[in-house]
């Protein structure tokens, strides 16, 4: 089982249904109890840094992520929850992110259209999240802000847009995608799929 966190921030119905296609079961919820047994965690987010972890706080979610990535579980998160693995961001200078990246979330600068959205390509390295994937896939974005490049051993992938920037991180079991991989069409559902197929072979029983 799949656990993607509700926490109100987006909508998680196209997330499910990519799994769902794959013959993944997954389940929205914020009940701690229940994400124990979940053997991953999917953090989605569209919407503001600063309220994403307000309600992560609230709703007790914000030191049980911490947990489970200090245990090793696989999580991943997409788009804002993506740059909710970061310290800090330049959207709500005052909130302090889960802070796995040191590194603080920027907005583009001027001179291109933001929110960049739309399809763009992405050059990954070597890892099993991208088997199957061709080098140069394109992938679906919808962004204001940006994760800096990111240390070699951190960052599995990257995009431009007016900058480079982060396109994927990894730190152990947890990976961040800025873009979304529901919306992104035969490649992101391979990259869903190779996501789960390492939650499946994965021993779970030192989480």
């Amino acid at each position: 089982m799949i656990g993607i966190i509700d926490y109100g921030m987006g909508n998680v119905t196209s997330v499910r249904n990519a799994f769902a296609y794959l013959g993944f079961a997954t389940i929205l919820t914020d009940k701690l109890a229940v994400l124990d047994s979940c053997s991953a965690l999917v953090l989605p987010g569209v919407g503001a840094f600063g309220s994403a972890v307000e309600e992560l706080q609230r709703k007790g979610l914000f030191g049980y992520l911490q947990g489970r990535r200090e245990k090793g579980s696989f999580i991943l998160g997409i788009c804002l929850g993506l740059q909710l693995f970061f310290e800090r961001s330049e959207e709500d200078p005052g909130s302090r992110g889960l802070a796995y990246f040191a590194e603080t979330i920027r907005r583009f600068p001027s001179g291109r259209k933001v929110p960049h959205m739309g399809w763009n390509r992405v050059n990954a390295g070597a890892d099993p999240l991208f088997q199957g994937i061709g080098q140069g896939s394109y992938f679906y974005f919808a962004h204001s802000y940006y994760a800096p490049l990111a240390d070699a051993e951190s960052q599995l992938a990257r995009c431009c847009y007016g900058v480079d920037f982060a396109a994927v991180v990894k730190q152990g079991n947890t990976y961040g995608l800025q873009f979304h991989p529901e919306k992104s069409g035969e490649a992101g559902l391979q990259l869903l799929l190779n996501f789960g197929r390492m939650v499946e072979s994965a021993d779970h029983t030192r989480y």
